[in-house]
């Protein structure tokens, strides 16, 4: 029998996201919460990579990754949250299936790439941990920019061939999505077709960009913990650590939070729990990321020291000769 079979076959043009409920008293408290999110992620990502871009002592493979890090989650925030924010202002909770499909596919673009964005970090803190001599020849620019694109076309290239399934499916029955975005799994459920072919899909090209990836991370920083606690020194071992330690906490965050939503199995009476964990790697971790590195990191500390003292000479130089004028 069909997936289609012995269902309501009325097609429908447009999903209705629930979000967070049907509770019109807390929508101006979750719009002012998310709004504030949505700024500090932005500004705070957009002032990561201006100091990489304007600070030369930051012009290293390590703030390269960091610096298209911080980009990625401008574009991953900007994926759903305006969305989020416009829905709960209004109350208008329709998108359309188009829309919806869109913005599925740039998630899946942007949630691709940062795994393996985040695995080609690892490997370039194993490079400078376990193989310094031959950092420099073995992590040059050209190679930098080599993995980063390589993970962008990638990403694209799995997306774009499983959204092209998805666009030809058609949908009936319920047109609610039980989620604040348009994720993958709720949406394919509401499909009347046989959906086995893109599940399967799917399924390949989330374990190609997010499981291979994830072991990647965890066999660089076996061997670098391994090699950090063959150092003698305290001293060396805390100044390795240190180099290696933002991206270890970004990478436990983010795969943390990713398996527990989309590996270990959720109850339906534990749909609040996921969605919280939903929240929590689509919507905070792009916001603390620049937290972490910036409180860890004492070159960032000092390329922001630095600009904020050109910043205040600056406005003091340009008093001084408007009061002069």
């Amino acid at each position: 029998m069909g997936k289609g079979e012995g269902r309501n076959q009325t097609l429908i043009m447009e999903f209705i996201l629930l979000g967070f409920g049907n509770l019109p008293e807390l929508q101006p408290l979750l719009f002012l919460v998310f709004l504030v999110i949505y700024v500090v992620t932005v500004a705070g990502n957009i002032l990561i990579v201006a100091l990489i871009v304007t600070d030369q002592h930051l012009h290293t493979p390590m703030y390269f990754f960091l610096g298209n890090l911080s980009f990625l989650e401008i574009c991953y925030s900007s994926t759903f949250l305006p969305r989020l924010l416009a829905s709960l202002l209004t109350g208008d909770r329709t998108i359309s299936i188009k829309g919806c499909i869109l913005q599925t596919y740039f998630f899946g673009i942007l949630s691709a790439t940062e795994s393996l964005l985040l695995a080609a970090m690892s490997y370039d803190r194993y490079l400078a941990i376990c193989n310094p001599l031959r950092y420099a020849a073995l992590m040059n620019g050209r190679i930098c920019c080599q993995l980063m694109a390589g993970s962008w076309i990638s990403s694209f290239l799995g997306c774009t061939t499983i959204n092209i399934f998805l666009l030809k499916s058609k949908f009936c029955d319920s047109k609610e999505i039980d989620h604040f975005f348009c994720d993958f799994s709720p949406v394919i459920k509401l499909s009347c077709d046989d959906s086995q072919t893109v599940q399967l899909l799917t399924f390949i090209v989330s374990a190609l960009g997010t499981l291979v990836p994830c072991l990647l991370v965890l066999t660089s920083y076996i061997r670098i913990i391994t090699t950090i606690l063959r150092i003698p020194s305290t001293t060396g071992r805390q100044k390795a650590f240190s180099t290696c330690s933002s991206h270890l906490i970004v990478v436990i965050v983010y795969y943390g939070t990713l398996i527990t939503v989309y590996v270990v199995p959720t109850a339906d009476n534990h749909k609040v729990l996921h969605k919280l964990f939903s929240v929590f790697y689509t919507v905070l971790t792009p916001m603390i990321n620049p937290v972490i590195y910036s409180l860890r990191n004492k070159e960032v500390n000092e390329a922001l020291r630095k600009t904020v003292l050109k910043l205040v000479a600056f406005r003091n130089r340009h008093g001084s000769l408007k009061d002069k004028v």
